[in-house]
């Protein structure tokens, strides 16, 4: 069963000859339980769609339904559902950690208790610090507790994992798992790959306002070819079928839709004529190769958006 439900949904700004659509006609779904990564190149839309998914703008067609509902028209019976966190977070800086909970706690019908928030997300030994003196990696891990205390039904995580040290990451990334597995559904933004990589059930990923590749990691990256390198004189490699070769120098690479086989056949090759393959490297297609190609692949397209965008891409 469906959760969310976005269907042809655009999001203009402006009018006349100044508008443009920042999201063009798109279609989301997104199932109860689901861990759902919504990737982009800088200026792909995402803010804008989600903005229009937590019913803070309204669409400039289609429609958009949370739980059924019109998160706009029926703001009060959805916003209790939805957890929150926001790339930038806008906490008081002169309260302490958990007064600040505290404060945000009070607008929830059943709040999950302070403490046990902050000992989800590592603050307990700075319930007491002012949140001006938390270091961005705290003040990171506040606006989780924030937006998990209400005991949300859908959360939505923008950039989680920004400014925190690698054990911090990992235990954001436990926490976010063991949401999932108590049923809550999780919308996630992010520029770590490897971290969409690792958590996702499905992703979108959008370039120019459109959803240009969906699906699991595997059915998004399965059409994108693995890469071999190696060193030898390119003219004394055999015709390998299926594959496209790249020579610089002494470096070989090669492009296959089957490495299995490629490779097989190379070194099959090179067995029998007595040849040695040195800095032999094979590596699948990620969805860091999809990621980056995108921009290339559609920027010469037909979409009709004047937002300059640049592909950014972050790894741990």
């Amino acid at each position: 069963m469906t959760i969310i439900d976005v269907d042809g949904m655009t999001r203009r700004y402006g009018s006349g000859k100044n508008a443009y659509e920042a999201v063009q006609a798109l279609d989301l779904h997104v199932a109860e339980g689901e861990l759902f990564g919504l990737l982009g190149t800088n200026g792909a839309g995402k803010t804008s769609t989600l903005e229009v998914i937590q019913g803070l703008s309204r669409p400039s067609k289609g429609t958009v339904r949370i739980m059924g509902m019109d998160p706009v028209a029926d703001r009060r019976k959805v916003r209790p559902a939805l957890g929150i966190m926001l790339q930038k977070g806008g906490l008081p800086q002169d309260l302490t950690t958990a007064e600040s909970l505290r404060m945000w706690a009070g607008t929830c019908s059943h709040p999950l208790p302070v403490a046990e928030v902050l000992g989800r997300v590592d603050l307990a030994d700075r319930a007491d610090t002012r949140v001006k003196f938390l270091s961005g990696g705290e003040q990171r891990r506040l606006d989780l507790a924030c937006a998990i205390i209400s005991r949300p039904r859908i959360l939505f995580l923008d950039e989680p994992t920004t400014g925190l040290d690698p054990e911090s990451r990992r235990n954001t990334w436990r926490l976010i798992q063991e949401l999932k597995n108590s049923g809550v559904t999780i919308m996630l933004t992010t520029h770590y790959l490897d971290e969409a990589e690792s958590l996702c059930d499905r992703l979108a990923i959008m370039h120019r306002g459109r959803v240009v590749r969906s699906g699991t990691v595997d059915e998004v990256v399965a059409d994108h070819p693995a890469k071999i390198e190696l060193k030898a004189p390119g003219t004394a490699l055999p015709p390998l079928p299926g594959t496209s070769m790249d020579v610089s120098g002494e470096t070989v690479s090669i492009q296959t839709s089957s490495v299995q086989e490629t490779l097989t056949d190379l070194l099959l090759w090179a067995r029998n004529n007595g040849v040695t393959l040195h800095g032999l490297d094979a590596r699948a297609a990620s969805l860091e190769t999809v990621f980056l190609s995108i921009a290339d692949e559609f920027d010469n397209s037909d979409v009709n958006d004047p937002a300059t965008d640049k592909t950014e891409v972050m790894s741990a």
